[in-house]
C-alpha cells in the first residue's frame, strides 16, 4: 500500500486536531493547501479542488458547514456506473414494519457471526424512524463484523453516522484522515464522506446511528452555564492522510434508502489536504462532565446530553445522544433511579459496559431496549425494591456506560429485529411483578 502521508501508515496511530466545529486546516504534503483562495487556477501537486457542503449554502454562519478538499481525483472520477447492491439487513425509514403490539421491547446481544463478515454486511437494523427522503429521523443498528473492508469503501449520502463500539476497536479510514475508536469512545462521520472500516484487533460489535436530520452538535447548556457536559476541546478531528493506490475496488453508496455499488480502479481516499468545519471526529465519553441533583429528586435525562441533532422545532430534537456514565448519586429522601414515566420522545437504549442501575438483570452489554413514544416504562421490580429500601448515603455508580438515542419520531422495529432469537419475548411484561402496595390505613 502506497501511503504518501509522512509518518502515517496503517500501523501507526493517527494524529488529531482538537475542538468541535472548528475551522481546521491540515495537509499531508507541504504546500498542498492553497493560501488566500479556495480554488486556485492550478492546485499544487496537480491536485483537484472540491467543496463538500454539509448545510444549505445560505445557512447562518453558526450552522454553515463545509470543507474544501484537495485530492488526487475529484469524486466524480470515483463514481463510475452505479449498480444495485444487496443491503443485507440494513434498512432505512420508512421501512416495512411487522405487526407488533406497542409495548416495551428488549434484545440480547447479537452473536458475532461466523466466517468473514465486513462492515456493510455486518449492519443489522433494529429500528427506523421518520423518513430518509425528507431528511428527518434516524436508523438504529447493531454492527457485528469479523473482517476488515479490503478494497471496499462506503459513502453514506443519506445520513451522518455515529459509531458506538461495544466490543473491539475500529479504524475508520476516511477521506479526511484516520480515526481509531474503541469501546468508551464514539466517532461521527458526516453525510457524504467516504470511508473504509478496518478491524485492528479482531472481531467487533457495536451500535450505529444513522442521523437523517440536522448534524449532531453540542447542546445548549442553559442555566448550567459555561462548564460541564461535553467540552469542545475534547473532540478530535483527524489530520490529513491519503492513499495513492491503484487496485480494483468497490465503492458502495447509500442513497435514497438503497445500496448501490460502482467498480473503480483506485482508492477514493485520496485527499492530500483539507480545510473547513465539516469533518469526522471522535470523542471519549469518559471525558463527559455530568451534573445532577445534589439534594432531592431525579433529574431528566436531558442533563446527560452529549450531542443533539436539532429539528425545525426549537427545543425538540431530531435525535438526542444521551449517556449514563460513572457519577455520584447523593439525592436525599428520593427515589434515585428513573421514575416511572411516559414521554413524547422514543428511547433506543444500549449498554456499552457495566450494569445499568434501573435494569440490573437482563440488560447486557451489546443488548438494546426500545421504549417508544407514550409507552410506560421504568425500573423493574428488583430495582424498585432496592431503591425504595436503600440507605441513602452518597453512592458512586462506577464501571458503567449506557446510552440512549432519543427521537421525536416513533421507532418502527424491523422484520429482522422482530423475528430474531435475541428478542426477549417476555420483556413486555416486566412491570407485572410490581405488586399493589396501597393501604389507605397506613399513611
Amino acid at each position: 500500500m502506497n501511503i504518501l502521508a509522512p509518518a502515517l501508515t496503517t500501523t501507526v496511530a493517527p494524529g488529531y486536531m482538537t475542538g468541535f466545529g472548528n475551522g481546521f486546516e491540515t495537509e499531508a504534503l507541504p504546500g498542498a493547501l492553497p493560501i488566500g483562495r479556495n480554488s486556485p487556477q492550478r492546485c499544487a501537486y496537480g491536485l483537484y479542488a472540491e467543496q463538500l457542503s454539509g448545510s444549505p449554502f445560505t445557512a447562518p454562519r453558526a450552522s454553515n458547514e463545509r470543507s474544501w478538499l484537495y485530492r488526487i481525483r475529484p469524486s466524480i472520477a470515483h463514481w463510475g456506473e452505479m449498480l444495485a447492491a444487496d443491503a443485507g439487513n440494513w434498512r432505512s425509514a420508512p421501512s416495512p414494519a411487522p405487526a407488533l403490539p406497542p409495548q416495551p421491547m428488549r434484545w440480547d446481544p447479537l452473536p458475532i457471526p461466523a466466517g468473514a463478515v465486513s462492515f456493510i454486511q455486518g449492519i443489522n437494523s433494529i429500528t427506523t424512524a421518520g423518513d430518509v427522503a425528507t431528511q428527518s429521523g434516524m436508523g438504529a443498528h447493531i454492527y457485528a463484523v469479523t473482517a476488515s473492508m479490503v478494497d471496499e469503501y462506503l459513502c453514506n449520502a443519506d445520513a451522518e453516522m455515529m459509531f458506538v463500539p461495544e466490543q473491539g476497536a475500529l479504524r475508520l479510514w476516511t477521506e479526511f484522515g484516520i480515526i481509531d475508536v474503541a469501546p468508551g469512545e464514539i466517532a461521527v462521520v458526516p453525510r457524504g464522506v467516504k470511508l473504509r472500516v478496518e478491524l485492528p484487533g479482531g472481531p467487533a460489535r457495536g451500535y450505529l446511528c444513522e442521523n437523517y436530520g440536522g448534524a449532531f452538535t453540542l447542546p445548549e447548556r442553559g442555566p448550567i452555564g459555561a462548564n460541564c457536559l461535553a467540552n469542545p476541546r475534547d473532540f478530535l478531528s483527524p489530520i490529513a492522510a491519503y492513499e495513492d493506490r491503484a487496485a480494483p475496488s468497490t465503492l458502495f453508496l447509500r442513497w435514497g434508502g438503497a445500496l448501490w455499488r460502482a467498480e473503480i480502479g483506485h482508492s477514493p481516499l485520496d485527499v492530500v489536504a483539507w480545510h473547513g468545519n465539516y469533518a469526522p471526529y471522535k470523542y471519549d465519553l469518559r471525558r463527559f462532565s455530568p451534573v445532577g441533583p445534589t439534594l432531592f429528586d431525579h433529574a431528566d435525562p436531558s442533563i446527560f446530553t452529549v450531542l443533539t441533532s436539532p429539528s425545525e422545532t426549537p427545543g425538540t430534537a431530531n435525535i438526542d445522544f444521551v449517556i449514563f456514565p460513572d457519577r455520584w448519586s447523593v439525592a436525599e429522601n428520593t427515589f434515585r433511579p428513573p421514575w416511572y414515566h411516559m414521554n413524547i420522545m422514543s428511547e433506543f437504549m444500549g449498554l456499552i459496559y457495566g450494569r445499568y442501575d434501573a435494569k440490573p438483570e437482563g440488560f447486557l452489554p451489546g443488548g438494546v431496549s426500545l421504549h417508544n413514544c407514550m409507552l410506560p416504562h421504568g425500573p423493574d421490580a428488583q430495582a424498585f425494591e432496592a431503591a425504595s429500601m436503600a440507605e441513602l448515603k452518597p453512592h458512586k455508580l462506577e464501571g458503567t456506560m449506557a446510552f440512549m438515542w432519543e427521537t421525536r419520531f416513533p421507532q418502527q422495529v424491523t422484520e429482522f429485529a422482530a423475528g430474531h432469537a435475541s428478542r426477549q419475548r417476555l420483556y413486555a411484561g416486566y412491570g407485572a411483578p410490581l405488586a399493589k402496595k396501597f393501604d389507605p390505613t397506613k399513611p
